[in-house]
C-alpha cells in the first residue's frame, strides 16, 4: 500500500520526569540508544515506509537543541518543528498543526520508544474499517505497567490502565494512525490522547485496534532505558 501522502507527527515536548536529572538537560528523545538519539529510529521509520513529511512537537526550552539535531541528522529532510509555548499533553499540540496536517491521514507517535513495525499493514487495516483512529497494540510479557487494550472484532472496547489481573497482553504502543477529521478533537489547551480522545471514540466504535509483532521497547524508566540500549543496534 502506498502511503507515501500520509504524514506523521511525532511528540517530543514531555518533561520525562522518571529519568531526571539527566532530562533536565537533554529532551528525552534525544537521549542516544547506540549512539544515535531516540528520536531518529522513528523518524527512519517513517521515511523507511515513504512518509516525507514529518512534524516534531518540542518543548520550548528545547528548541535549539532541535534545531541542532536538524541541522546535524536530517538537514535535507522536510521535517517541521513546531514549539509548544506551554504544555500541552500529547493531543493539545495537535492543534498546533492543522494547516500543516491538512486533509492527510497521519500517525501520531510518542516520541520517546523504539518501535519496528509495517505501517503499510497499519494502513491498510486502519482503511478496512470505519473508524476515525487505529492504535498500534503490542504484545508484551507483563502488561501490569501498561495501558491494556481490549478489542472486539478489530474496535476497541475498553482501556485498563496498569491492571493487576490484565485479562490481555496488547498493550497501547504509543502509535496511532489517524484521520484527518481528528485534527477538530484537538484545542490548543492540555489534552491527553489516552485519556480525553480515545475512550470517546471508543464510546462512539470509531476506534480500532491494530495488534502487530515488530520489536517495541519503552524508554520511561532507567531500567527500560539500559534495557534498550542492549536490545537495539
Amino acid at each position: 500500500m502506498d502511503i507515501s501522502g500520509y504524514k506523521a507527527v511525532i511528540l517530543a515536548g514531555g518533561r520525562a520526569t522518571r529519568l531526571y536529572p539527566i532530562t533536565k538537560e537533554v529532551s528525552k528523545p534525544l537521549l542516544p540508544i547506540n549512539k544515535k538519539p531516540i528520536i531518529n529510529y522513528l523518524v527512519d521509520l517513517f521515511f523507511y515506509y515513504r512518509v516525507k513529511e514529518v512534524a516534531v512537537l518540542v518543548n520550548k526550552e528545547f528548541r535549539e537543541d532541535f534545531e541542532w539535531w536538524k541541522k546535524r541528522y536530517y538537514p535535507k529532510k522536510n521535517i517541521h518543528l513546531v514549539v509548544e509555548e506551554i504544555p500541552l499533553g500529547t493531543f493539545g499540540g495537535v492543534s498546533l498543526l492543522k494547516e500543516w496536517i491538512g486533509k492527510s491521514k497521519f500517525f501520531l507517535t510518542n516520541g520517546d520508544e523504539l518501535k519496528n513495525i509495517d505501517l503499510n499493514k497499519m494502513a491498510e487495516f486502519h482503511n478496512s474499517i470505519d473508524v476515525l483512529g487505529t492504535i498500534g497494540l503490542v504484545k508484551v510479557e507483563d502488561p501490569h505497567n501498561y495501558g491494556v487494550v481490549l478489542c472486539e472484532n478489530g474496535l476497541v472496547q475498553e482501556f485498563l490502565e496498569k491492571p493487576e489481573n490484565p485479562t490481555s497482553n496488547y498493550i497501547n504502543s504509543g502509535l496511532y494512525l489517524l484521520d484527518a477529521k481528528m485534527v477538530d478533537y484537538s484545542k490548543p489547551e492540555f489534552l491527553m490522547t489516552e485519556s480525553d480522545i480515545f475512550p470517546m471514540l471508543a464510546k462512539e466504535k470509531k476506534l480500532s485496534g491494530f495488534k502487530f509483532d515488530g520489536a517495541w521497547t519503552d524508554c520511561g524508566t532507567w531500567e527500560r532505558y539500559e534495557r534498550a540500549i542492549d536490545s537495539w543496534k
